[in-house]
This record gives C-alpha cells, sequence and structure tokens, in this order.
C-alpha cells in the first residue's frame, strides 16, 4: 500500500524553478540532409544539449529565450517542423526525485513505514529499493549489504577511482563449480554497466534490477542457476560516479564526468566518447563545452581509463575471457551493436552481432511489447533513406561525436564478440526524466533480453521458453505481438556458439 504523497509534493521548490524554470526540450522532424547539417551547425554555434537523435528526430533542451536565436539559424522548413516534448520540465525534474528529496530539514518528519532489506524470501510486491531512484550513498551499501547476504555467489569490487576521488563500484555475481579432474580454463564473463551518462538514471536502477534479480533467485530459477555456473556477471551500475552524485545534489541533467578541461567554467569529459579505438580528435578537440567533448586525447577520461585497465588486467592476469559486453543508456528503444565511429566499416562478426540483437530485441518485445529498434550504433543516429530510393542510404550529418566510444573498444581492442549499447526507455515522453513507476517495468525487458544473451552464448537460440519463466503466474500476457509465447516444451538441438575462438576472423578493418 502506497503511503500519502507529501504535502510539498505538488509544485517545485524554487531552487529546481530557478534552474530549469526557464528551459524547454523540443523536438525536431528531420527530413532532408540539409536539415540535418543546419541542425548540427546550430547546435554547435548556440553549445545547445542535445538530449537524443535518431534518424528521423532530435531532441535538443534550450532556453526559452535562446528558442528565436535556433530558429534564426534554421532553414525555413524546420521552424516549423519543432514540438515541445514536455510542457513543464522542472516539474518533471522534481518528481525524478524522491519524495523526500527536497523536503525542508525542519519540517516535520514524513515516515511511510516502510524499510528497505534485500528479501530473502519471495514476495509478491516490488521491493521498495525499485520504487525509487536511488543516489550512490544508498546504493554502494546496498550492494555490500548483498554481498554479505550471498556470501556464496557475490563478491563486490572495486574498478578503479574517480577523478574526484570515488570508488567505481562493482559486483561480480557468478558460481564456480570444482571439479579437480578438469583442468582451469578461463572463466568467460559478461559485464553489464550502466550510468556512463551521469543523467540516465534508469540505466543505472536497471544494472541494479538484473543484478538483484540474478542474485535471489540463484538456486531458484533453473535458468538463473545455469547462467551463474557457466558465467562470471559484472555488474556496474553507474561507471560515473562523480557525475552521478552531481546530478542528485546539483544538476539533474549533468551528463558527463566532473574532471577539469583547459576551461575553467566548462567541467566535464563524455567517459562514452574517451575510449582509445577509433577516438575523434577533430570533434573532441573543438568545443570543451560541449556536452560530447571526449578530452584533448584518447583516455583522458579518469573513468574510462580505469575501466580499460581494470578490463585488460581482467584478461592477462586473472585467467578471464569476456563473452559480452552489455551497455545500458537513455533513452529511444534500440539495440545498437558496433560500429558506433563509422556508417561503412564493417564488423568482421556483422551477422553474429545482427542475429543476437534481434533475439535481444524480441525478447523485450515478448516481456512487456516494448519496440525496440535493431541496428548499428552509427545508422541508429545518422544513416538515413530516401524514401523514393530506400536502397540508397547516406550519411547524414552528425549532431556529435561517435568515435571513442565504448561499444567499439570492447568489441575491436579486446575483441568481445557480442558487444551491445541498449538504449532503454522511453521514446522521448519523458526522456532523461523517466518516472519511477518505469524502473521495473523497464528493469524487466532489460531482465530478459540479459537473460536471453546469455542463453544465445550457450547456444540455445530460442527465447519463447526462457521468457515463459520469467513471466510467472498471473502476470499479463504481451497484446497484439505477431508471435505468440510458446506454451509447450521446445527442445532444440543446436551447437553451442563458439565465442572465444577468433580463429578465421578477420578483426584488423581495412584501411
Amino acid at each position: 500500500m502506497k503511503g500519502p504523497k507529501h504535502p510539498s509534493r505538488t509544485t517545485p521548490p524554487s531552487i529546481v524553478l530557478s534552474r530549469y524554470g526557464g528551459d524547454v526540450v523540443l523536438r525536431f522532424k528531420i527530413r532532408t540532409a540539409d536539415e540535418a547539417a543546419a541542425l548540427a551547425d546550430a547546435v554547435d554555434v548556440l553549445f545547445l544539449d542535445v538530449w537524443e537523435f535518431t534518424t528521423e528526430w532530435a531532441d535538443i533542451r534550450l532556453s526559452k529565450d535562446v528558442v528565436p536565436s535556433l530558429l534564426g539559424l534554421l532553414p525555413s522548413s524546420l521552424r516549423d517542423a519543432h514540438t515541445p516534448l514536455m510542457h513543464d520540465l522542472a516539474q518533471a525534474i522534481y518528481e525524478s526525485y524522491p519524495s523526500l528529496t527536497f523536503q525542508d530539514p525542519s519540517a516535520p518528519a514524513y515516515d511511510d513505514h516502510r524499510s528497505f532489506s534485500p528479501s530473502l524470501r519471495p514476495s509478491t510486491q516490488t521491493n521498495i529499493f525499485f520504487q525509487n531512484y536511488q543516489p550512490l550513498s544508498v546504493i554502494t551499501p546496498w550492494m555490500r549489504l548483498l554481498q554479505s547476504l550471498f556470501p556464496s555467489h557475490v563478491r563486490m569490487l572495486n574498478i578503479g577511482l574517480t577523478y574526484e576521488g570515488r570508488d567505481i563500484p562493482a559486483l561480480r555475481v557468478g558460481v564456480h563449480p570444482t571439479n579437480s579432474e578438469k583442468p582451469s580454463e578461463k572463466r568467460k564473463t559478461i559485464i553489464v554497466a550502466g550510468g556512463s551518462h551521469a543523467r540516465e538514471w534508469v540505466s543505472t536502477s536497471t544494472v541494479n534490477y538484473i543484478a538483484y534479480t540474478f542474485i535471489t533467485e540463484y538456486g531458484k530459477n533453473k535458468d538463473v542457476t545455469k547462467l551463474l555456473e557457466q558465467f562470471d556477471w559484472i555488474f556496474i551500475p553507474t561507471m560515473n560516479p562523480d557525475g552521478y552524485t552531481y546530478t542528485w545534489e546539483s544538476d539533474r541533467l549533468w551528463r558527463k564526468n566532473r574532471q577539469q578541461t583547459s576551461l575553467r567554467f566548462c567541467k566535464g569529459l563524455d567517459l562514452d566518447r574517451a575510449w582509445g579505438f577509433e577516438w575523434d580528435r577533430q570533434a573532441s578537440n573543438s568545443n570543451p563545452c560541449s556536452e560530447s567533448f571526449g578530452g584533448e586525447e584518447p583516455f583522458q577520461a579518469v573513468e574510462s581509463r580505469r575501466l580499460a585497465n581494470w578490463a585488460k588486467n581482467e584478461t592477462e592476469n586473472n585467467n578471464v575471457t569476456f563473452s559480452a559486453f552489455v551497455d545500458l543508456h537513455s533513452y529511444s528503444q534500440q539495440v545498437l551493436y558496433p560500429f558506433s565511429y563509422s556508417c561503412t566499416e564493417t564488423p568482421p562478426t556483422l551477422e553474429n552481432l545482427q542475429e543476437c540483437a534481434i533475439g535481444l530485441a524480441k525478447a523485450i518485445r515478448l516481456t512487456k511489447g516494448s519496440i525496440y529498434g535493431v541496428t548499428s550504433a552509427c545508422e541508429g543516429s545518422v544513416m538515413a533513406s530516401d524514401p523514393l530510393y530506400p536502397k540508397d542510404k547516406s550519411a547524414w550529418p552528425q549532431l556529435e561525436s561517435s568515435g571513442g566510444s565504448a561499444l567499439d573498444w570492447f568489441y575491436h581492442e579486446l575483441r568481445v564478440a557480442y558487444s551491445y549499447q541498449i538504449k532503454l526507455r522511453d521514446t522521448g515522453s519523458y526522456g532523461f526524466l523517466l518516472p519511477a513507476s518505469e524502473i521495473v517495468p523497464t528493469g524487466k525487458e532489460a531482465l530478459a533480453a540479459v537473460q536471453y544473451l546469455g542463453s544465445f552464448l550457450l547456444g540455445d537460440k530460442g527465447i519463447e521458453k526462457g521468457l515463459e519463466d520469467w513471466r510467472g503466474e498471473g502476470m499479463e500476457r504481451v497484446v497484439g505481438l505477431r508471435e505468440e509465447m510458446v506454451e509447450e516444451e521446445i527442445e532444440m538441438e543446436v551447437g553451442e556458439v563458439e565465442t572465444d575462438d577468433d580463429e578465421g576472423v578477420q578483426w584488423e578493418l581495412k584501411r
């Protein structure tokens, strides 16, 4: 039963209104390459905050006072091709925080008579931890608690220190069956990470939701148990603890880390544009105030460098081989595979990437009915087709740099054959400010995708039977889907997918 709303919840406090009350988010409908180029130039000139963009639209946050200047830089066809994405940005920001975040310390304490603990027993109610977004000061002790409650298959680790000296916490979840007769093999490991961009809170909560489900279902659900026996799972709720903390304490819409740049008044580097593979020197050097500024050299961003060094150390010194990398972001509902930096270079394992990506999107759709697009990371943002010539694809101008991504680095440099970036809910109604009521539904979708990924890597390419185990009794059926869930057990005779044998794969790109 939900507690009563706090009376001050109806209107944002003055601190929120003063920062965001004059801002608006506009969605521009893009129809031609010339329109895309004009919008990209205007964004660069006015230092605008690009929220998200696809082949059809771009969402841009700006001050209402800047709107006339923006429209003045755009062609006439774009001046009327925009709509407000949300009518009250300050209110949406305020409501994304837990109800007591802005409570006056002098006000009477509000208690809804609930307390948090990771339950050891099944419950029909949603765990209180996922009823709100949680700050890092809550997430880190929660992770330690999970380790203490489930020591048989959970271990907390530290990826490294951030620019401001915080730990980058992670959970290693897995079981190592002992068999002295077999030689020790490299431990297959899957990374599920979120929070590279600080304001994408639902990516952090989703990593936590998947981790919690895997941890608490071990020994109860045969599919989860098998996945934890066959793989180690590394769950990193936020790769950007400094930025994430800053979104709770100062600016809800902060994207980058908190590292100092060459301009004192423009802090922060984009962690997903700072990796060493195909780092975009021209775009990164242009403007430290840009939301996608990747630094003045590859791996200048401390947190990206820490994760890369940790991953390389695991493979070189700790008998680990990474089978998959899943980087969760928001928003736009897409499953993206390499490459991000180029729309013309073809990944050497393209067919495998596409096959698994389609399965991930289908697993999501069969869970709650949400439609996720599937494409390469580059094509998802800059490729478009002329409706008169659908087979003639041309690369449109980019609104931000796409080189130096974690997705491409793990795939090409670390040879992680199944590397994906999944952009979670929604498609723009709330954007980065997804209500807390969407935490669990989004988590369930991503959980189904990650479970499918593990099953795919073990050679089981069917998804209906595996999803049936997650649905449970009484869970609503998905309506309107073309493919219905399979009721009877299906046995598939398939061979194990070879993910660690690079023989025959031409990884080096043609220059």
